[in-house]
């Protein structure tokens, strides 16, 4: 904006408060306008903006107490005042002489040249220590708009398919307002949400701050979480393991599904479903079955003959060798 503004505007007028308005009283008429007519209130609204933009100037220069008083100081001296580059149509009475007196004699005596490629706005900065004169920084497009909200960290905690699955849940904030909040798919025990415009709002009109949402997911008594797989564990009986078996495994949320076990499967082995993980935007992941033998805690004395007889054909070797001699190394 030209410093030609600082003459031909009323900055208390625009704020609406009077000239020997106090710094509290300057803010509050400020922050009651910068509501009004802030552009995220009124999208669209050119006169709502360049409203915007004429009270966010007025207050940065009233609310400051070196810029108020050289504005009060040049509304006082310059009033109706015009600039006029040196031999253009204004002659005197132009710049040099609302400054003349001020920089250096009667008259106008000082001399002061409008250079091409620059505006009165570059010279008077200089005059006034720098920058461009009358003309604020920072804020809406630069012109020291309203402070955003401060962010408020909270956090929920989620069972575990709500978190698999995602959903819609409502949240309550500490001062009792009610928040949706969409759980995206496959959220994981820890992961932070960002929830933007539903933290503090501003002071004095500006954007509301964020609301930083940590997630705690409660454990499945079945199913945990490995990336975007699912891992189950599933027992199976010695003759399953040792003869070979279709069994039914559990999904999360759905009907089991059939798998099967090869003979001769060892505790430990992996068995994959695919596609039956954690189904998010960025990919699906599979089940994971672990196969674990299951011992019979009891045996009845014919079943424990028979059982050293079945061991009586079995070849004459200790598994565990092989893990001794790599444990020697």
């Amino acid at each position: 904006m030209a410093s030609q503004d600082w003459f031909d505007k009323d900055f208390y007028q625009v704020l609406g408060v009077s000239k020997d308005a106090s710094n509290a009283d300057i803010k509050k008429a400020y922050r009651k306008l910068a509501r009004k007519f802030h552009p995220d209130q009124n999208p669209g609204d050119a006169a709502a903006e360049a409203k915007f933009k004429e009270i966010s100037e007025a207050h940065s220069v009233l609310s400051d107490a070196e810029e108020r008083k050289e504005y009060d100081a040049i509304r006082a001296m310059g009033s109706g005042a015009r600039f006029t580059a040196p031999g253009g149509a204004g002659g005197a009475g132009g710049f040099e002489d609302v400054f003349g007196t001020m920089f250096g004699g009667p008259g106008g005596r000082t001399r002061y040249t409008y250079q091409q490629g620059g505006d009165y706005d570059d010279l008077l900065g200089g005059l006034f220590g720098g920058g461009r004169f009358g003309q604020p920084s920072g804020g809406y497009r630069g012109f020291g708009g309203p402070t955003r909200g401060r962010d408020v960290a909270a956090s929920t905690t989620l069972d575990f398919i709500t978190a698999t699955k995602g959903d819609q849940i409502t949240l309550q904030t500490a001062d009792g307002r009610p928040i949706t909040v969409r759980i995206p798919a496959g959220v994981a025990d820890g992961q932070k949400i960002k929830l933007r415009g539903k933290g503090h709002p501003s002071p004095d009109g500006g954007e509301a701050g964020d609301l930083i949402l940590t997630v705690n997911v409660r454990k499945h008594p079945v199913f945990e979480r490995d990336g975007l797989n699912l891992r189950v564990t599933v027992p199976v009986t010695f003759a399953e393991a040792a003869l070979g078996a279709t069994i039914q495994v559990p999904t999360l949320g759905g009907d089991p599904v059939k798998l099967k076990v090869a003979p001769g499967t060892p505790s430990g082995r992996v068995l994959r479903v695919k596609g039956r993980g954690v189904e998010t935007s960025k990919g699906t992941g599979d089940l994971l079955a672990v196969v674990q033998v299951a011992v019979p805690s009891h045996l009845s004395k014919d079943a424990a003959e028979k059982l050293r007889a079945f061991i009586s054909e079995l070849p004459d070797e200790n598994p565990r060798d092989d893990l001794i001699t790599r444990a020697k190394g």
